[in-house]
């Protein structure tokens, strides 16, 4: 119940009481506030011990690994440092600090990396200035910019201004047809019913005049309403393109993307937004947050030609003949890299279609007939791996610390303090018992082996609950 409810959960020591209550436990176990507050507290410094032993362990034997670094900092209201390794999800920074700067990153991120047999060869966060001096110049590695930044603010500069100018001109055209078609039917009820008067007949003639008029004001409704919409939809596209052309694999063909070919797409897509928002008549506060995601531009060219660096020095490690080592570069890679971006995508459709692309490229590497065909199964598997490895080398966002930092926000609103102990105890629960759908946890794809069940360490360590006091017969 506390390892449920009170640590991986919010259900409070008070529920637990109650829970212990209802099961008719109480006859056996100490169900006061006390009892059961320092029984809580014996599991978190159990649950932090297991920790710090198991992470010692599993570091003596971990093979040497380069891993990239997602930071981001949260509050709560104090400054709450996190980093996380992307690919396996695993927590190694997270605590609070005095501030923000460089120099704290700098101290914290070389104490949590002591352990581990990791070498950093780049970080994704946003464009801080304190978390890029960190990581260029004193981890001396790549700074990934964080593209969700880029979306944003290319959003808010078009999406809501862009919605309400075709919210505006869908009324007015409604106005305007509600008007014509009220027109044509007092034409129509004159037709029906000849004008018994020459004041009748009169109306019908006004009418009549006033019918172009309505005509051409409905008309013109229309045009401008459609144009806002296809305006609004173009904006919309070219953001989204963003996105789907930020990739060093081509997402319809798989053929590989060079860093001159993303950024000509790249910047088709901002000249598309300001256009659009000049021929909305969108405010200077528009272009200028258009402006500010475009300056990341040369930082997202710079990630492009870091991975195709990065892939070209692995590719001159492997002892292969060049047609093997271009078929490891341009179908397995490409393969496994399409694998995982159709594992992230939200749209079902879409994602099918990426996975049979994936298999597609996958299976023409591996034919009876291809360049692979002569090796051993040893060396396919080998090959494999380090394809699979590399493809995780490009990283476009810090989504995973977003994500944590949310479900932070979350347990400090519900608990309205998070102490350092408690940190540290959600901080062992994610590595080492949430699990994902193949029943790895974070530590596991971290340390590459298999790690102690936190639960069953509890079970051997903890001392039994307290007994209840004895109550007096009267």
């Amino acid at each position: 119940m506390h390892f449920v409810l009170g640590q991986a959960n919010d259900g409070g020591i008070r529920n637990i009481c109650w829970l212990l209550e209802l099961c008719k436990l109480d006859r056996f176990i100490a169900v006061s506030y006390g009892a059961q507050q320092k029984f809580a507290v014996a599991i978190e410094l159990q649950i932090e011990e297991f920790g710090n032993v198991e992470q010692a362990r599993l570091a003596q034997k971990m093979p040497k690994r380069e891993i990239t670094l997602c930071e981001d900092e949260t509050f709560h209201p104090q400054i709450c440092l996190v980093a996380i390794e992307p690919v396996s999800n695993f927590l190694l920074l997270e605590q609070y600090a005095a501030s923000r700067d460089a120099l704290t990153w700098n101290a914290a991120v070389d104490e949590a990396l002591k352990p581990f047999s990791v070498t950093v060869i780049q970080c994704v966060s946003d464009q801080a200035a304190a978390l890029i001096s960190h990581a260029e110049t004193h981890l001396g590695v790549h700074h990934s910019p964080d593209l969700f930044h880029v979306q944003y603010e290319a959003s808010r500069a078009t999406s809501a201004p862009l919605h309400r100018a075709t919210e505006k001109a869908e009324k007015a055209f409604k106005v305007a047809e509600a008007s014509y078609q009220q027109n044509a039917k007092k034409i129509a009820d004159f037709n029906e019913n000849w004008p018994s008067s020459l004041q009748q007949l009169n109306i019908e003639k006004e009418l009549k005049r006033n019918a172009p008029v309505l005509e051409e004001a409905r008309s013109q409704a229309s045009q401008k309403f459609e144009s806002t919409q296809a305006r609004q939809l173009r904006a919309r596209e070219a953001r989204l393109g963003i996105g789907k052309e930020y990739h060093p694999f081509d997402l319809q063909t798989g053929a590989p993307v060079e860093a001159a070919q993303a950024q000509v797409k790249l910047n088709s897509h901002f000249d598309t937004l300001n256009q659009v928002a000049s021929e909305a008549g969108l405010k200077p506060s528009s272009f200028e947050r258009i402006a500010k995601a475009k300056r990341v531009l040369p930082s997202m060219i710079q990630t492009l030609l870091f991975f195709w660096q990065m892939i070209a020095s692995r590719a001159a490690a492997l002892a292969f003949s060049p047609e093997i080592v271009n078929v490891w570069k341009n179908q397995l890679v490409a393969g496994y890299y399409l694998a995982s971006v159709a594992s992230r995508c939200s749209d079902s459709k879409e994602r099918k279609r990426l996975r049979e692309l994936s298999q597609s490229i996958l299976e023409k590497a591996k034919a009876r007939d291809g360049p692979l065909s002569g090796l051993s199964e040893k060396d396919v598997s080998y090959l494999e791996e380090q394809a699979r490895s590399a493809s995780e080398i490009f990283q476009r966002s810090s989504s995973c610390v977003e994500g944590r930092n949310g479900q932070l926000s979350l347990r400090h609103h519900g608990l309205r303090e998070l102490s350092p102990r408690k940190l540290r105890v959600l901080g062992v629960l994610h590595n080492f018992v949430i699990k994902r759908s193949d029943g790895t946890t974070a530590a596991n794809r971290f340390f590459g082996q298999p790690h102690r069940d936190l639960f069953g360490w509890l079970i051997e360590k903890m001392p039994f609950p307290s007994r209840p006091r004895r109550k007096v017969q009267r």
